[in-house]
């Protein structure tokens, strides 16, 4: 599948080829490939089929992978259903966090406790499909992120628009060119994300800081699906008045980021 590069014209650079990687491994083992991070908020009707569904497309492609769960303090039974899932479905990893601490804060543990040489990222409810995967692990030899961008919405005109506005106008502000901020369904290099530092809310803004820091930023196009079960966990003002205080504080820190070049040393 065809990549589609993102940035300002005239700024890209010729895609070299990868160095070789040293990844995690674990002794005696098969190193880990792909770790697949799952946020997961009151998801008991859908992290059953969720689970299920990245296992059976990890299970076609060569290597060890693991799936983890990040359990964002769940008050449903989603953390019985995911300790129930991990007896049947060995790669799978499951963590519970001790409160509620926003999907920012689920993705970073996810990062932490990754063991692959990559990072998928995705939702829990299904909307992002699984069977994208291999498409944007395909790129990765040449890239340090991959960032989905959903063809045929299947969400409500509203919940389009808004946030076909939003992403023009964080664009606009931050100097990006990403097509849809919204999609969670990422692959990125599990080295880029070691000393990166998080804050409530920057997991929208994940493209854009790891470009500040000097990554390969493409985008390639992928499925969007209808929620099956619940409903979503964000309202449309709740995010549009979050995203906001968000992107002001990302244009700041990027008219405040570190920008220079060693000339020479003796």
């Amino acid at each position: 599948m065809q990549a589609m590069p993102t940035g300002r014209a005239g700024n890209e650079k010729k895609v070299s080829e990868p160095q070789p990687e040293q990844p995690v491994t674990d002794e005696g083992r098969e190193t880990i490939v792909l770790s697949v991070v799952v946020p997961a908020y009151n998801e008991q009707a859908s992290i059953g089929a969720c689970v299920t569904e990245v296992a059976d497309v990890l299970g076609s492609l060569s290597g060890r992978h693991e799936i983890i769960v990040v359990d964002d303090g769940s008050a449903d039974g989603t953390w019985d259903a995911l300790k129930r899932l991990h007896e049947a479905v060995p790669m799978l990893r499951a963590l519970r966090l001790a409160t509620r601490s926003g999907q920012t804060a689920a993705f970073d543990a996810g990062f932490r406790a990754a063991r692959g040489r990559y990072v998928v990222t995705m939702d829990a409810d299904l909307q992002n499909d699984p069977a994208d995967i291999p498409a944007l692990l395909e790129l990765m030899p040449h890239w340090d992120v991959v960032c989905g961008v959903r063809r045929s919405r299947r969400d409500s005109l509203l919940r389009r628009l808004s946030s076909r506005i939003a992403n023009g106008v964080r664009n606009r502000l931050t100097g990006e060119s990403i097509r849809d901020v919204g999609c969670s369904l990422r692959a990125i290099r599990t080295e880029r994300l070691r000393n990166l530092r998080l804050y409530d809310g920057m997991h929208r803004f994940l493209p854009t800081l790891l470009r500040w820091d000097g990554c390969r930023v493409t985008e390639v196009l992928v499925n969007h699906r209808p929620r099956r079960t619940g409903k979503s966990k964000y309202g449309l003002w709740n995010r549009l008045f979050r995203a906001l205080r968000d992107l002001m504080a990302v244009r700041w820190m990027r008219s405040r980021w570190l920008r220079y070049e060693v000339a020479e040393e003796v």
